[in-house]
């Protein structure tokens, strides 16, 4: 059951991203990028977010930690670029910052949606 619950506070953040950060657009189907990203997002953050982390652990330490928002950026464009890709829904940035400031809101709404909601493991 914990599964679902990342996954849903995953698709809330992605949605809030989505509609709170100008140049982030969704298509038509807002529903369909929103939800397919947000599973994306989770496997990203599931296998390829921890090698990402490892290899710029020199750059984390350095900047103590700020770098972590970099990964994040770059894992929330991987996960656009993908649905975009593969599944063919419309997921459009407008530039680096839409991207950085996107997955700002997403850590925020995540942590605060993960500290509100029980997890029973």
């Amino acid at each position: 059951m914990s599964i679902l619950i990342r996954f849903v506070v995953t698709a809330i953040a992605v949605a809030a991203a989505a509609y709170l950060v100008p140049g982030i657009e969704v298509g038509d189907n807002a529903a369909k990028a929103v939800i397919l990203t947000a599973v994306i997002l989770g496997i990203i953050n599931a296998v390829i977010r921890p090698v990402l982390k490892l290899l710029s652990l020199p750059l984390i330490l350095v900047t103590l930690g700020l770098f972590v928002l970099v990964v994040n950026a770059i894992c929330f464009f991987l996960a656009a670029w993908v649905s975009r890709s593969i599944f063919d829904v419309q997921f459009e940035f407008d530039g680096i910052w839409p991207i950085l400031l996107g997955a700002i809101v997403i850590s925020i709404v995540s942590t605060v949606l993960n500290w509100i909601l029980p997890d029973n493991d």
